[in-house]
């Protein structure tokens, strides 16, 4: 990757994971139990909120320190896109006034896709244990 896409990557990439993270942390501060309970009530299995929450605390922890991105990246678009469909698209993409609509996931799905595509970027513990530089620079020398 060039410096600037890598500069890019790291912003996308810190920025999604404090979102996912807060995210996930509101779910079990206002009541894991209230999160299970409507799970429940748009016919998702309830155990399901506990592994969407953890998803996005430590996948958001994970995606802040560049451990993983590729792979957190592609659950949290799965997220996503369960998120879109079960619950948002009827409300349309901007929402029906009582509800908000999918932009927001849509736009969170592009950053996750971009993430899982490109990887880190620059600060990123996953660079420091493996001492990979970026993808672009291994395929140059490979070619």
């Amino acid at each position: 990757m060039k410096i600037n896409n890598e500069i890019g990557a790291f912003v996308l990439r810190v920025t999604l994971g404090v979102l996912f993270l807060i995210h996930g942390i509101t779910k079990f501060q206002g009541g894991i139990e209230n999160i299970v309970g409507w799970f429940e009530s748009i016919g998702l299995p309830g155990f399901m909120a506990y592994g969407v929450a953890l998803i996005e605390v430590i996948g958001g922890i994970a995606l802040i320190i560049g451990l993983g991105t590729r792979i957190v990246s592609v659950l949290f678009a799965l997220l996503m896109i369960g998120a879109t469909l079960k619950v948002k698209l009827d409300v349309g993409l901007l929402g029906n006034g009582q509800m908000a609509g999918y932009e927001l996931d849509l736009a969170f799905l592009a950053m996750t896709i971009y993430l899982a595509i490109n990887g880190n970027g620059l600060l990123s513990v996953s660079q420091l244990i493996f001492n990979k530089k970026s993808n672009e620079i291994t395929i140059n020398k490979a070619v």
